[in-house]
């Protein structure tokens, strides 16, 4: 049997690789269409720069679909005033700082946080959880909460149909803010 010399070799080799190349491909091979979000309620961030400090967060956006977002439970609310809920969709959503905040007057150590908060008419308590990786508030524990502090709740004209965490600066001041519906809670952040 004959063996093949090194040009013989990279000759076959070339004229494989043109023949290859002039076949036509089908227009669905062409194509890429990325596959549907399985998620009703997609992956969101928001994130800003204090100073040298970076904060992300990171949140699952519901929307409103006609639904009674925030009320009595008796009046059939999705997020009943007075329990604690995810702040947002799927998994909790989460803060990372990389420096120390000032958060509604309060400290919140550099580091990740769960983000949970009890909505109510007026106010709301905005958490922050050292429990990573959970899903929803189904095993929230109030044990590991780092801080709790409280932000007014407010009614606004325009109607937000994506849950939507934004930062906001505001006469000099960034805010953290939630919005969905017609409810806004903005909580004052700077960093330390």
């Amino acid at each position: 049997m004959r063996s093949l010399t090194l040009p013989v070799l990279r000759s076959t080799l070339l004229v494989a690789a043109l023949l290859c190349a002039s076949i036509p491909l089908t227009s669905a091979a062409q194509e890429h269409v990325p596959p549907p979000d399985p998620r009703p309620s997609p992956l969101a961030m928001a994130q800003t720069m204090l100073g040298d400090t970076y904060v992300k967060v990171v949140y699952g956006s519901p929307r409103k679909k006609g639904r009674t977002l925030f009320g009595p439970e008796d009046a059939g609310a999705l997020v009943p005033y007075g329990t604690v809920w995810r702040t947002g969709a799927n998994e909790a959503t989460e803060l990372t700082t990389t420096g120390d905040l000032t958060v509604g007057g309060e400290t919140l150590p550099a580091g990740t946080y769960a983000v949970f908060t009890i909505p109510g008419p007026d106010t709301w308590t905005v958490i922050f959880n050292s429990g990573l990786g959970q899903w929803g508030a189904y095993s929230y524990d109030a044990s590991q909460d780092v801080l709790r502090v409280t932000a007014p709740a407010e009614t606004i004209d325009q109607d937000h149909e994506a849950f939507t965490i934004s930062f906001e600066d505001r006469n000099g001041q960034t805010y953290l803010t939630m919005t969905w519906g017609q409810t806004r809670v903005a909580l004052p952040v700077q960093a330390q």
